[in-house]
């Protein structure tokens, strides 16, 4: 499954309108082998070792920009034509390549702007741009305003069309199946990083591209973490095991966050990992088109706090979904958006206790009259 050449056709030429639309002459989308989304979705050019970057302005062919090792894989991959090797780009160990012919930015502005004057350059992938990258943009264009534009991309980003929406559900049908093989062949005294072995094994034997994100599985007090990696510890009966399995399929990525433990359940994480998912299915309930993102939110911890978890709140209820695992928009007290058809998110519910804390997650996709899940299975208390 793919993204087709007509979808990224549609995509670049909608890119090109926002650009003009923003009055920016021109915009530098950066991406590398992590935060490759922008890039991506342009092109379908995936960098690793070195970063990459997309020059686009209104009324011209836009450009790929890599480092010096890449050109043949992106000539194999890039959905444009024009590709230029560039120095800032190389991978960090910083390599000089003497002899090879690269080109620079002043050259890229010269292409994309046919020679005019550039006043006004925006940056997509700010967050993540290198210094180099900013750097030689800046002794290029030295009197030019350089400004964050993520906006002009996300706003392309944030509904999804079908084919999104089919690799959505795809990678999902395979974290799913991880899931399954995780719970069916997972032993106590195993490790945390073996058990995520099983899940890679699974992911890719049913047709994942990569993963979503490093793995989650975390046993014991490891499941106050949000965010973390997987260790050497072993998995422990009666303790709380949390699983955060996430495939990637054509650049897409899916999470399903599940709670399992050998044993019992001591009543006091039962009590917590039960509330955890009464919360995450109201979240669900609040969500359709056309209603407030932050009334979602204000409801979500209202709920909370009424049965008296609110401290145990880190952040939530929801992230948005697509070719990252959390990208655009967030869905904050803070949020002055409506939801809207075809809007993805991640619903999280992630809550803390003293010494062990535990995360509900599944895929949704925003309807007229509520919300598609692209997972459900499994959501119960899990007592292996």
């Amino acid at each position: 499954m793919k993204i087709s050449d007509q979808e990224f056709a549609r995509r670049m030429e909608q890119f090109k309108q926002e650009i003009a639309n923003a009055g920016l002459d021109a915009v530098i989308v950066h991406g590398n082998e992590v935060e490759y989304a922008n890039v991506r979705y342009l092109t379908d050019y995936w960098p690793v070792f070195e970063s990459a970057g997309v020059a686009v302005a209104p009324g011209a062919d836009p450009v790929l920009l890599i480092g010096p090792e890449s050109e043949a894989y992106a000539e194999d991959r890039s959905k444009l034509p024009k590709i230029r090797k560039l120095i800032p780009y190389r991978e960090s160990a910083e390599p000089e390549y003497p002899g090879v012919p690269v080109s620079t930015f002043t050259d890229i502005f010269n292409e994309i702007c046919s020679g005019k004057e550039v006043k006004k350059v925006g940056l997509v992938g700010y967050a993540s741009m290198t210094l180099p990258v900013y750097s030689a943009i800046k002794d290029a264009l030295p009197q030019a305003e350089l400004v964050k534009a993520d906006h002009v991309m996300s706003k392309l980003r944030m509904i999804k069309t079908g084919e999104e929406l089919a690799l959505l559900r795809e990678a999902f049908r395979i974290s799913e199946i991880a899931v399954d093989d995780i719970l069916e062949q997972m032993k106590p005294g195993m490790t945390e990083l073996e058990v995520v072995g099983i899940a890679l094994k699974s992911m890719y034997g049913n047709g994942a591209e990569y993963e979503a994100y490093p793995q989650y599985v975390f046993c014991g007090s490891g499941t106050r973490h949000a965010i973390s990696r997987a260790t050497h510890n072993n998995i422990t009966e009666g303790k709380l095991i949390q699983l955060n399995i996430g495939a990637r399929v054509g650049g897409y990525s899916s999470a399903v966050g599940r709670l399992c433990c050998f044993g019992k359940m001591p009543d006091k994480v039962r009590d917590l990992v039960s509330f955890g998912l009464e919360a995450h299915q109201k979240t669900i309930e609040f969500m359709k088109a056309g209603v407030p993102a932050r009334e979602v939110v204000e409801k979500f911890y209202k709920f909370c706090q009424d049965r008296g978890y609110g401290d145990n709140l880190l952040y939530g209820p929801c992230h948005g979904l697509g070719m990252m695992e959390v990208e655009l928009p967030w869905m904050e007290l803070t949020s002055e958006y409506d939801l809207q058809e075809n809007m993805t998110f991640q619903v999280d519910t992630f809550l803390q206790g003293d010494d062990f804390g535990l995360r509900w997650e599944d895929g949704a996709r925003v309807t007229a009259d509520g919300v598609e899940e692209f997972s459900g299975r499994k959501k119960e208390i899990l007592e292996l």
